[in-house]
């Protein structure tokens, strides 16, 4: 293809410098660089495609850098990195010292706020503009927002503040698809889809292109819009309750009605009248057919032909830890009718399609909105429900306030599904599962399990949901060792862990699926192996009588070394009066970039070599010392 255009764009400035004419052509050579890239590398596909004519238009009319522009959640901001100087980084998107699928500041100074959780955009943009405001700096600040992410309670919270600042130069642009990663859900979204619906948004795109077209003097467009395209259309809008200047709904694949609209709204801005707020609707996958019809399909995909498209592998993969989870909920809903499953918005991510067609009336999508799942789930856990909440480890952080005052104070017997715990790659730092294990075990009431594959997982969901207070049951993105789950719905021990290897002076304490390269290093170590499963309640028991019939102690997890699993075992260790040498391996205290995850776990010396190398640098006389033993614990 042809790509003359946008080769001579080098930053938006030489964008500016193009004849609108020439823009339509842009967008065409954008969106296959898009395509392109993305193929090669994986990642975000519909969503990008979605927003190639906005983003154009957006660098077109506002003089970024110097205006901000914030990208909520930020996984649509291809084209934006495109246009801003990393055209030819694009082959190493989301690879291991590459450039990152998300806004970063310290990536370009185009980036002006680092997001990849949702909602975020507004509360940042209208520090900006608040602080050009103080600061006396003349300049505007842009929030892009989706459907999806005003589902969140905090963009709402942003709206109500930005609303009194009348002078505070603020846009925020809806854009309007319909569509965030699950199906989009809630009455904003239904009363978004009745504006959208029939011939309103026929008319309300002839009103953008006949109306803002010839641009005429800003009385007559603000009169001609308020009585035609609000007037007659869309009548006390919920957003100018809270202040805004509402415009739309027009056409975001419309560069012809996308640049005036902008134009005129960066006028009323210049003139304080204001925050302002446009509503335009795009469409996810826009410009290739295959996204279009499926965008969920293409909304991460891995490598792929676009000539092809996704196609499925020759020989099915290994089950998923994700789909583990997905099947064991089917099965404990058919057993028992309290089961209720809940999700924020991520109900393919986290595995509960099936759940939701066989359990209709037990299935609850409430959103983008962590907090308000985990207070719904407690408050169906006060009137006898057993609530499960399938949510990432990254976003459980968000409803951390509720986790402690709603569902640990009052001991609600709420099971929580952690998935993508630990490294999850090439999404990097911004949605890594790292923490959990420290930030609930501190939390009284709350265990934690921690699975070391498929088989065990399944059996510890089964008990978690058999207790009667909260437990959180951990398991990392992707496929473990493959083994294979197990029919029924038989429980592991509570809080019991299992020896599953006998060596000798050394002792190794396996939390979750590092027990599977702890065991290569062992066998080359002569080490003892012990798979903890539960970081809270530890199991004491074996832990002291390990520690009596060793010289020395490590302790292994994919989680941050500093207030984990391994802090756990040194102060039960304390409490008992247990002296022994003790090893802690795990995430070290940084932010770990994005990148493949076993190179990542390689990296930080927890894969079987790093495990090794780090057990003999501490312990190598220990180790040295030991007479002979290969006795294995089945």
């Amino acid at each position: 293809m042809d790509t003359k255009l946008l080769s001579s764009i080098h930053d938006p400035a030489d964008l500016r410098r193009l004849p609108r004419a020439q823009l339509k052509g842009l967008a065409d050579e954008l969106r296959e660089c898009v395509l392109q890239n993305v193929s090669r590398t994986g990642g975000h596909l519909s969503s990008n495609l979605g927003t190639v004519e906005l983003t154009i238009a957006l660098h077109y009319v506002f003089n970024t850098p110097r205006d901000r522009l914030v990208w909520d959640v930020g996984h649509q901001t291809y084209p934006h990195k495109i246009l801003t100087g990393r055209r030819e980084s694009m082959p190493t998107l989301r690879q291991l010292g590459g450039i990152s699928g998300f806004p970063r500041r310290d990536e370009s100074e185009y980036d002006t706020f680092g997001t990849a959780h949702s909602s975020t955009s507004i509360s940042a943009a209208l520090g900006m503009a608040v602080a050009a405001r103080q600061k006396g700096e003349d300049r505007d600040a842009v929030a892009v927002i989706g459907d999806g992410a005003m589902t969140a309670g905090m963009a709402f919270e942003a709206l109500n503040n930005a609303g009194v600042e009348r002078d505070a130069r603020l846009l925020v642009v809806l854009n309007d698809n319909d569509m965030s990663i699950s199906p989009p859900v809630g009455a904003l979204n239904r009363y978004l889809a009745q504006l959208m619906s029939g011939n309103f948004y026929a008319a309300a795109k002839q009103v953008g292109k006949t109306v803002l077209g010839p641009v005429p003097p800003l009385f007559e467009l603000a009169k001609r819009i308020e009585q035609g395209a609000k007037g007659m259309v869309v009548p006390a809008t919920l957003f100018e309750k809270f202040g805004f200047n509402y415009i739309g709904p027009i056409d975001g694949h419309d560069l012809d009605s996308l640049i005036p609209t902008l134009e005129n709204i960066r006028e009323l801005m210049a003139k304080k009248a204001g925050p302002q707020f446009l509503h335009v609707v795009t469409r996810k996958g826009q410009g290739y057919k295959l996204a279009e019809a499926d965008p969920v399909a293409y909304h991460g995909p891995g490598k792929f032909d676009p000539a092809v498209g996704i196609v499925p592998p020759a020989t099915p993969p290994k089950l998923t830890f994700t789909q583990v989870f997905g099947q064991w909920l089917c099965d404990m809903a058919e057993h028992d009718q309290r089961l209720v499953g809940i999700t924020p918005a991520m109900r393919e991510g986290s595995g509960m399609v099936e759940f939701h067609r066989r359990f209709p009336d037990r299935y609850y999508d409430v959103g983008i909105a962590e907090q308000h799942a985990v207070t719904f789930a407690a408050g169906l856990a006060t009137e006898g429900l057993k609530p499960v909440v399938a949510i990432y480890s990254t976003f459980l952080q968000r409803a951390y306030d509720q986790l402690i005052h709603d569902v640990a104070i009052q001991n609600l017997p709420v099971v929580f599904a952690l998935d993508r715990a630990g490294l999850v790659g090439a999404d990097g730092a911004t949605h890594a599962g790292n923490y959990d294990i420290a930030y609930l075990r501190c939390v009284p009431n709350v265990s934690i399990a921690c699975p070391a594959d498929e088989r065990e997982m399944r059996q510890l969901l089964s008990t978690a949901f058999a207790q009667d207070h909260p437990v959180a049951v951990r398991y990392p993105r992707g496929a473990g060792v493959g083994a294979a789950p197990l029919a029924g719905l038989d429980a592991l021990g509570y809080g019991k862990a299992e020896i599953r290897r006998e060596g000798q002076r050394v002792a190794i304490l396996a939390f979750g699926t590092l027990l599977y390269p702890t065991l290569q290093a062992a066998e080359r170590m002569d080490a003892t192996v012990v798979n903890m499963r539960w970081a809270k309640p530890l199991d004491a028991d074996t832990l002291l009588q390990v520690a009596s019939r060793h010289d020395a102690l490590v302790t292994v997890e994919e989680g941050s070394v500093m207030g984990g699993a391994g802090s756990a075992v040194a102060e039960a260790l304390a409490a008992a009066n247990v002296v022994k040498p003790l090893l802690h391996l795990g995430l070290r205290d940084e932010f770990i970039e994005h990148g493949d995850p076993v190179r990542l776990l390689g990296l930080q010396g927890l894969d079987a070599a790093g495990i090794e190398a780090s057990v003999r640098r501490r312990f190598g006389d220990l180790l040295a010392s030991a007479p002979p033993s290969l006795k294995v614990v089945a």
